[in-house]
């Protein structure tokens, strides 16, 4: 098992290796690299904002019915469900969701390049099919993952106003000056981050396994749930890590 990890980890370092190579032709790539980023990213601003808007909203309830004491102030809620948001869901959770979504996508789509021959005859004309296919894909998911994230964390906040409206859970001013107490704008760099480097795992690991699948459809449905669980794994390993170095 060790021996299979090790090996893997190193033909993943070289598929990265082949796929930061000096694109051949810097027009096409940024052709790719637009359409990858509609692919990926914006396809997703949907799914991202649905999620983040009841999100906020379950954690105003949640936050609200476990401070009854009535020594806390209310606007502890707002400050609570902002940290809540901003140091791990619209970070660590949304790119856990992404991992399902955006890895199945790369993977399914490289693999079925690979079992239907299209990379090999690629290679046969002599391109750098690792490059052409992985590199629009591993940047464009990098480079604006963390707009995801801006906008998780908005509409999260949102979500929570909007609950405490309809609900009148705790006054509409205290949840305002919950989210202004003690601001830390550090916060949100940290987790643009993290939501940048999770999407970097999410995208390279997905590009490896589909573009090294084998064995038919079913090597396709393979590489794309390996891609996932392998990808969910990294994020929540890497999350621990990159929360000590950066916050301790």
């Amino acid at each position: 098992m060790i021996r299979k990890f090790l090996e893997n980890t190193g033909r993943y370092a070289l598929f990265l290796k082949t796929v930061f190579r000096k694109p051949e032709k810097w027009a096409i790539f940024w052709k790719q690299f637009v359409t990858e980023t509609d692919k990926l990213i914006l396809s997703s601003i949907l799914l991202v904002a649905v999620i983040s808007v009841f999100i906020g909203g379950v954690l105003v309830i949640q936050t609200a019915s476990n401070m009854q004491n009535p020594l806390l102030d209310r606007m502890y809620v707002g400050y609570m469900v902002r940290e809540s948001l901003v140091l791990e869901f619209c970070s660590t959770m949304v790119a856990l969701i992404l991992a399902g979504k955006m890895g199945s996508n790369i993977a399914s789509e490289l693999g079925s390049m690979r079992i239907t021959e299209q990379i090999d005859a690629m290679e046969m004309m002599g391109v750098n099919s690792a490059g052409y296919l992985a590199l629009p894909k591993i940047l464009a998911a990098t480079l604006f993952s963390p707009f995801l994230m801006l906008l998780s964390f908005v509409l999260g906040i949102a979500g929570g106003w909007i609950v405490v409206n309809l609900t009148s859970i705790i006054p509409l001013a205290k949840y305002i000056a919950g989210l202004k107490y003690c601001f830390n704008g550090f916060y949100i760099f940290y987790s643009c981050f993290k939501m940048s480097l999770f999407c970097f795992l999410i995208s390279s690991i997905s590009a490896f396994n589909g573009y090294n699948a084998k064995g038919g459809s079913l090597g396709v449905g393979y590489s794309g749930t390996k891609s996932i669980v392998t990808s969910c794994i990294l994020i929540l390993m890497f999350d621990l890590i990159v929360t000590q170095v950066m916050l301790y």
